[in-house]
């Protein structure tokens, strides 16, 4: 079940590669999870000292969450991954020029996982060709309605 999606990354990137992380995260922030007050959109993945974080995922705290804490809605948050996953990543982006990308927020059995994509940049011409593709899809299928009626 999906709790946010990030379009953008894909209308900006070709994802080639998507892999599944946990995420490290504190009380309040699973409670305004599950609230639906999470955005991905300006959020990025990085590299740091061999651990993958999360960088500029907003969480809006909610007013009822705690009173003894003092929450930063857009602190680092560390990506949970095996080891060799890692390392893996670590290689594709140092050296393939890869980056990595959030894709989505979701939940397996009841815990909340993000979907990372390991994607190279689109040039401008490949986001015309592919708003192109997709107006000649709909207008297909515009006209194969109306051939139907």
């Amino acid at each position: 079940m999906s709790i946010t999606v990030n379009k953008k990354a894909f209308h900006d990137y070709f994802v080639e590669e998507q892999y599944e992380a946990g995420l490290a995260l504190e009380g309040w922030e699973v409670k305004s999870i599950r609230d639906g007050r999470v955005n991905i959109k300006e959020a990025y993945v990085i590299i740091r000292n061999g651990e993958i974080f999360i960088v500029g995922m907003h969480l809006t705290p909610l007013s009822t969450a705690s009173t003894h804490i003092h929450p930063d809605p857009t602190r680092t948050r560390k990506l949970l991954l095996r080891h060799n996953e890692i390392m893996k990543l670590i290689g594709k982006v140092e050296r393939a020029g890869y980056t990595l990308v959030p894709l989505d927020l979701h939940y397996t059995r009841g815990r909340i996982k993000a979907q990372v994509g390991l994607a190279k940049g689109k040039k401008q011409y490949d986001k015309r060709a592919d708003a192109q593709e997709k107006d000649a899809k709909r207008e297909a299928s515009r006209a194969m309605k109306e051939r139907q009626r």
